[in-house]
């Protein structure tokens, strides 16, 4: 059933409606080209009453966790994980279960529009002979830019070998402040990398801010280096402790929680690090020798005694572990604060032994770890956009309107760049301020692979197949640029050959095959490549001095603001009811934004829950309702990021609140957004909003007894 087509007749292909659609399922490379009909005939590698499965990457994240996806008759029915995979081992979060809730989204773009800039979906359809034009004379034109997220990796390789400007933005990794972990690793450790965790081996955990059980870096990964923690070693349960003004879902499971005041992780880093060193008997180092430990405790709110108590587990412990997490690196001095927690690793002298810090190893084919752009340089790309310089920008797998903070001007900027082209799979904020929408394939239709940055102690590469064929007029945006670019290769999957075929020759892996055919159909059978050596990396650092300065605040504001990435929904999860549905960890909200207050505030402001609240920054204002929630600091509100969208569907439009309309601009070192460096006010609407929560009020609050407990 394959037979050999030219680029004019795949892209017509790629236009043709469910009745006959080129198939692109895993039974090897020839399967792009197999045709497949209506379930009226099945096709020959189907069967009534059995399902088949295919193995693939997820893309909810940029983790790069493998999935097994169960279809039936040509519908994808569940997803799990790969256990084949190094990062998760047959685990998924939430975030990977509902990824079929994108696939089957009501509100999908599904033709290639003209849109206009209308500020809604256009109706203006065009052909993708029609768009490939566009994209050709914009590639011909000059001035073209690509601005993408960061997933897929094989599109960014392509866009790099086609010579356009690639700028890659997340706020996924705005939140874990990715260049500020990786910027103070290099200071510290001696090698630029991504950091590991060897948590799994570890027999004491201290973090600061890592919310690793739930968004942080590669959180399935790490939640299985937790659950070895706990397990211990020869029956030793692992203690764990939390540094954070927020009690968030990752802090609900230590042993010990540190409700440090915003800013001053570092400080209380350093003071651990001077007692644990008279603990264990050592010299004190330079880094900790300055400290005064009852100064330290005062200025970050922490009790001594608890300090001192997190501080002897550090010490008594065989194998201690310090991680740096993105809400103590959220501060002007987030870099610093960054230093002075390596230095604890430092000082126990746990840099590349079990247990203790490692730097990840590289994705093969590559030479450096490439990290997503910091707030920095999204400004200053955005000075560009203002400029006139970009002529044409292309935007996927992003949604920077909603993504970034309003203050950056980036909506203003956009109208400013004279063409604007979206490969959006869905209607989002930055894809109905585009010219034209070329929609791209969900990640499920999708070939492609994706470098695992860490979370995996081997050298690997996600693999990307489709598992069920395109449901609507999408075509790769792969596919597409090579049409338009008039490229040699035939097609998406002879691109992503040619970059894997380096790998043929390596013998030492999770399969072998002689030549590229072969070894693409075991790619997809497996769900990637992955090294059979170990490639974590001991660094090549030491013990440095490290000096920590007060953190700097931006308004005159009573109160610290701490947005946070939704545990749930993640950066772009609300246009999935499934997610929208699933109580938050925390406080059981579901459906909306709340605003985190401590009770003993709320009851001196007069604010009860459900009352709806102004937050309001010099740089903007946002309205929710109040849950009073005992687990933080009473001078700080919190906010979670994730909802608040003004577009992308009817699931996520015109719900809840976004706190990057409030946030201010200023950067810590490492040129990464100081996301917790704003202070806000409280403004009482005289409005009430009940929230839709799972919990009871009365068992929790005693609401309607006479009295809260």
């Amino acid at each position: 059933m394959s037979k050999q087509i030219s680029r004019r007749d795949f892209l017509k292909l790629a236009g043709l409606g469910a009745a006959t659609t080129a198939v692109l399922t895993g039974c090897g490379p020839a399967s792009r080209v197999v045709v497949r009909e209506q379930y009226i005939r099945m096709p020959e590698y189907t069967f009534n009453g059995q399902s088949t499965y295919f193995a693939t990457t997820c893309r909810e994240c940029p983790a790069g966790c493998g999935l097994v996806v169960r279809t039936y008759q040509g519908r994808a029915i569940k997803t799990e994980g790969n256990p084949l995979n190094p990062v998760n081992l047959g685990k998924t979060c939430a975030r990977g279960q509902a990824t079929l809730q994108g696939l089957y989204n009501p509100d999908r773009v599904t033709d290639p529009l003209n849109q206009g800039r209308g500020g809604a979906l256009s109706a203006n359809k065009v052909t993708w002979e029609e768009a490939t034009g566009v994209v050709a004379d914009a590639l011909n034109g000059g001035g073209a830019a690509f601005l993408m997220g960061m997933a897929p990796d094989h599109l960014y390789d392509l866009a790099a070998d086609l010579g356009l400007e690639t700028i890659r933005y997340s706020a996924l990794g705005a939140f874990e402040a990715r260049a500020t972990l990786t910027q103070a690793a290099e200071t510290m450790l001696g090698q630029k990398g991504m950091p590991f965790f060897d948590m799994g081996n570890a027999d004491f955990v201290l973090s600061f801010g890592a919310n690793f059980l739930e968004t942080w870096v590669s959180p399935v990964a790490y939640t299985r280096g937790y659950a070895g923690l706990r397990k211990g070693d020869r029956g030793r349960r692992g203690l764990f402790a939390q540094v954070e003004p927020r009690l968030s879902q990752t802090a609900a499971k230590a042993d010990e929680w540190l409700p440090a005041r915003p800013g001053t992780e570092g400080l209380v880093a350093l003071a651990i690090g001077r007692i644990a060193a008279e603990a264990r008997g050592l010299a004190v180092p330079p880094a900790f020798a300055g400290v005064d430990v009852a100064a330290a405790a005062a200025e970050a709110d922490v009790p001594l005694e608890a300090l001192e108590r997190v501080a002897s587990y550090f010490a008594a412990a065989d194998r201690p572990l310090a991680i740096p997490g993105g809400a103590a690196l959220a501060h002007s001095n987030g870099a610093q604060n960054a230093e002075a927690i390596f230095a604890l690793n430092a000082l126990v002298g746990n840099f590349g032994r079990p247990g203790g810090v490692f730097i990840s190893p590289l994705a093969p084919g590559v030479d450096e770890y490439h990290r997503p752009a910091n707030m920095q340089e999204m400004a200053d790309f955005v000075a560009r956009m203002n400029s006139g310089a970009i002529k044409t920008l292309f935007i996927h797998g992003v949604n920077p309107v909603f993504e970034l903070p309003k203050a950056l001007g980036f909506a203003e900027a956009l109208v400013k760049v004279p063409q604007v082209i979206s490969f959006a799979t869905f209607p989002d904020e930055t894809a109905l301020m585009a010219d034209y929408i070329f929609p791209d394939h969900h990640g499920l239709e999708s070939w492609g692979y994706q470098r695992i940055v860490t979370g995996a102690t081997r050298s690997a590469l996600g693999g990307a197949q489709p598992v069920v064929v395109p449901f609507y007029n999408t075509m790769s945006t792969v596919d597409l640029l090579l049409a338009a670019s008039q490229s040699s290769f035939a097609d998406e999957v002879a691109f992503i050959q040619s970059k894997v075929e380096p790998l043929v020759a390596d013998k030492n892996a999770n399969f072998n095959a002689a030549e590229i055919n072969a070894f693409f159909a075991y790619f997809q059978q497996f769900g990637g490549w992955w090294s059979n050596a170990e490639g974590l990396a001991a660094p090549s650092g030491g013990a440095k001095a490290v000096a920590v300065e007060a953190a700097e605040f931006e308004g005159e504001g009573e109160f610290y603001l701490l947005p946070y990435m939704s545990p749930v929904l993640g950066e772009a999860g609300a246009n999935k009811p499934w997610l929208q549905e699933v109580p938050d960890p925390m406080t059981t909200v579901m459906w909306n934004s709340w605003v985190e207050i401590n009770p003993d505030t709320a009851h001196e402001l007069g604010l009860e829950n459900d009352d709806v609240v102004r937050v309001v920054s010099e740089f903007g204002a946002v309205e929710a309702p109040v849950y009073r929630y005992p687990a933080i600091r009473p001078d700080t509100l919190a906010l979670a990021f994730g909802q608040g969208h003004t577009a992308y569907g009817r699931y996520a439009a015109g719900r809840g609140v976004n706190p990057a309309d409030v946030l201010g601009l200023s950067y810590n070192e490492a040129g990464d957004l100081a996301f917790a460096a704003t202070r806000v006010r409280i403004e009482k609407t005289g409005e009430k909003r009940v929230l839709s929560r799972l919990e009871s009020k009365l068992g929790v609050y005693g609401e309607g007894l006479g009295e809260e407990h």
